[in-house]
């Protein structure tokens, strides 16, 4: 099964709302484990998961299909909404708000009691079984104000909040997932809390528990900490020369 630390309630949360049918809304900072955790809850409750990650040329027709042209013949493809209600699918939806306008009207059937997807190219209507279930998600410290979900949107939704855990939890996340040792992790940790503090100084994004996992990773494969904290917590963060500046320092007063 995927690995997920779980640090509140959300497991109870969203086995309950996928149990009456219930759209869920997960929101957080880039790389905190929203995806993991949806991977991780469609594995224990057995069901497939079909993934979009969105982005702005996204449109309604693209999740739920369209004609094409084969070999001389017009055929209707399903998109990936499509084929999760008809797979009784885990639907999805990473940063959504990234996506056109349309995606979130072609939603709103499926997520109140119609449960349905009208196919008007098919002149179909789809009933979602049971098991079918939407699942969106977003970064709402990081998108613009004209991008933030509806609140007619939100309201459709069983919200779960998502942050960075404990030092203590991330420590034994980046553990896990890296394979390096307490100490290490322990200092990771420590630089990524640090680099989140400089969120209010003028960094667009602190390190994501994944950054200090990959930081892990660099170590376990021979680099020193000091040049796998440059190569993620320093490089992937910024290319502003202050901020730069100001994360090596950080990486310095850590490390030594």
């Amino acid at each position: 099964m995927v690995y997920y630390r779980p640090h509140g309630n959300e497991v109870a949360v969203f086995e309950t709302a996928a149990r009456r049918k219930l759209p869920v809304l997960l929101k957080g900072p880039t790389g905190c484990g929203k995806t993991r955790f949806v991977r991780h809850m469609a594995e224990k409750l057995g069901r497939p998961l079909i993934t979009v990650a969105c982005q702005e040329d996204l449109a309604a027709a693209d999740l739920t299909g369209r004609f094409l042209l084969e070999g001389g013949s017009t055929v209707w493809r399903d998109g990936p909404l499509t084929r999760a209600v008809r797979q009784g699918a885990i639907c999805y939806l990473d940063e959504v708000v990234e996506a056109r306008a349309d995606v979130m009207t072609v939603l709103h059937p499926l997520t109140d009691d119609r449960r349905s997807l009208p196919l008007d190219r098919l002149g179909e209507e789809l009933h979602a079984p049971d098991d079918f279930l939407v699942v969106i998600s977003y970064n709402p410290g990081y998108q613009a104000i004209s991008k933030e979900l509806k609140e007619s949107t939100r309201q459709r939704f069983v919200s779960l909040t998502f942050d960075y855990p404990s030092p203590e939890i991330e420590a034994e996340i980046v553990v896990a997932e890296s394979a390096c040792s307490p100490e290490v992790a322990a200092q990771l940790v420590k630089l990524g809390r640090g680099s989140r503090n400089l969120r209010s100084h003028g960094l667009g994004e602190g390190a994501s528990t994944r950054m200090l996992v990959y930081a892990g990773e660099l170590v376990v494969a021979g680099l020193s900490l000091k040049e796998a904290a440059e190569a993620t917590l320093v490089g992937s963060l910024t290319d502003d020369a202050e901020m730069t500046k100001a994360l090596r320092e950080l990486v310095k007063s850590v490390l030594g």
